[in-house]
């Protein structure tokens, strides 16, 4: 009898830890970005201020937002075109072992998502990947200096806001 009542107790006594881990996680509230840090396979680095994105060339995408449950058009420059400036692999270049490159997003709430590097390339894949700056023509300023947009993304759960850094690397 003694065995069960502390079964009883400990049982008891656990009801709410398992019922906050059961809770989503929720990230923690971060600033808005205000630059982004790219950095290659092989170490070179790319840092970018807002200035500096918005005077590259621009694509526009239209994409449906799950979230918002709403039709979006972001404006930014393709993903592919930044990470050749840090030396990543694209177009016939990329082959054999290199498609075992991730592309690793982070936002300033450190929620991080993980593209292969083939997914961000137009040589190999349909869908546009997009360093946006803008969503139907303004600045996105609610979702920081840089936002991670993809067109083929069903629901964007690998979208980044507040986009701070992007790495290349080995996955294995």
């Amino acid at each position: 009898m003694r065995d069960s009542c502390l079964a009883l107790v400990l049982t008891l006594a656990s009801l709410p830890v398992l019922a906050q881990s059961a809770q989503p996680m929720a990230h923690a509230p971060a600033s808005a970005s205000t630059s982004l840090t790219i950095t290659g396979p092989g170490g070179k680095v790319l840092k970018l201020s807002p200035e500096d994105l918005k005077a590259m060339p621009h694509k526009t995408a239209e994409v449906f937002n799950e979230h918002a449950k709403a039709k979006e058009s972001y404006s930014g420059v393709p993903l592919s075109d930044l990470l050749k400036q840090v030396d990543a692999p694209t177009g016939e270049k990329l082959r054999g072992k290199l498609y075992l490159l991730g592309v690793i997003a982070e936002g300033a709430d450190h929620y991080r998502v993980l593209y292969s590097l083939a997914e961000t390339d137009p040589a190999n894949h349909t869908g546009d990947v997009l360093i946006a700056d803008q969503v139907d023509g303004k600045p996105i300023d609610k979702d920081g200096a840089f936002k991670l947009i993809s067109t083929e993304e069903k629901r964007p759960a690998r979208w980044v806001r507040n986009l701070t850094a992007i790495t290349v690397k080995p996955v294995e």
